[in-house]
């Protein structure tokens, strides 16, 4: 069936992209353009860090302050161009407007503390003679919340449409002289090019630092190896089911992992999560309350005999819990009825 909203929405996601792609260009040009402006006036290396007192404690040399900031605002933008990619994402309003509140917000401290910095450094002749900072560190830590704040209520705006009605319990029938098997493994790919990008620009600033090109290239080089990492491992969820158990594992080394019993398992079902919804993308929740969120939609939710829950986002998930549900009535029929 076709929804005759359906030219209007994807009308508006369009626009919605362009207006993105527009604030992520906006602020890597602002990035560049800004330093670049003020070159002439700025030391060579320049404060870039300040310490308990307001006095400058660590410096940074002018190529590596310019690139450094539009690096991180490229993997940023690309994760949040993989993210807005998703029809899903944006034809609901509350991850719409929580996508715009992270990219305003995070654009925003960029700017804001690029801007600050420069101001502290300019006309000092040396870094060490930087202007101190303390009032400046409200504005930073604020004006970005109020831009991302902004960016909520822009998100706000437009189409919301509702998700789908909720399903009956999908069951299926199983042949008794069979094993039945389900898996499924759903992938990331903006998770991917995250872990590329910053495992990339670590080795890269590993180099120059060994080299002394940059020697401060170290400071960057183990959170950006940790964001690598951390990319990898949301790159995929695997999800198993067998007769014996429920087995979920994630990253492509299908570690770590995951095995639930099955008669730990009382039911299954389908529902529709976003990572606006449970806190972000990964591991998010407590024990028993817990999601394993890789990309917003379609989620495996398993109800555990203790009260507990488990929801995994993976593609077919309704095959999934209606083999669950099938195998747990099998076991116990009076669960599965």
């Amino acid at each position: 069936m076709t929804d005759p909203q359906d030219t209007s929405v994807t009308g508006f996601r369009t626009r919605f992209l362009l207006a993105s792609a527009a604030w992520a260009v906006l602020v890597a040009a602002v990035l560049v353009a800004v330093p670049l402006a003020f070159a002439d006036r700025l030391p060579d290396p320049l404060a870039t860090h300040w310490g308990p007192s307001g006095r400058p404690d660590g410096s940074m040399p002018f190529p590596a302050f310019v690139l450094l900031p539009v690096v991180l605002w490229a993997v940023v933008a690309g994760v949040g161009a993989g993210v807005g990619a998703r029809a899903r994402t944006l034809v609901r309003r509350t991850p719409r407007a929580w996508y715009c509140a992270g990219l305003a917000w995070a654009g925003g401290l960029m700017v804001v503390t690029q801007a600050f910095t420069i101001a502290a450094n300019l006309d000092r002749g040396h870094w060490t003679r930087a202007a101190s900072m303390s009032w400046q560190v409200v504005v930073i830590v604020a004006a970005p919340i109020a831009l991302g704040a902004l960016g909520r209520l822009a998100g706000l705006c437009g189409p919301d449409v509702p998700p789908a009605p909720p399903r009956t319990r999908p069951r299926i029938d199983l042949d008794p002289g069979k094993r039945p098997v389900w898996v499924s493994t759903t992938t990331a790919p903006w998770a991917a090019w995250l872990a590329i990008v910053a495992l990339a620009a670590a080795v890269a600033l590993a180099g120059t630092a060994l080299s002394g090109l940059f020697p401060g290239g170290w400071r960057a080089v183990v959170p950006l190896a940790v964001v690598g990492v951390v990319g990898t491992v949301l790159s995929s969820v695997s999800v198993r089911v067998v007769p014996e158990a429920l087995t979920v594992s994630v990253g492509p080394l299908r570690w770590p992992s995951r095995r639930v019993r099955l008669e730990r398992v009382e039911r299954a079902w389908v529902e529709e999560r976003y990572p606006a919804q449970v806190g972000g993308w990964g591991y998010r929740g407590l024990p028993g309350r817990a999601t394993i969120m890789i990309r917003g939609g379609e989620c495996l939710v398993v109800r555990y005999t203790s009260g507990g829950r488990l929801a995994i986002s993976v593609d077919d998930a309704e095959a999934g819990a209606a083999l669950l549900n099938a195998l747990i009535a099998r076991r116990h029929p009076s669960l599965g009825r």
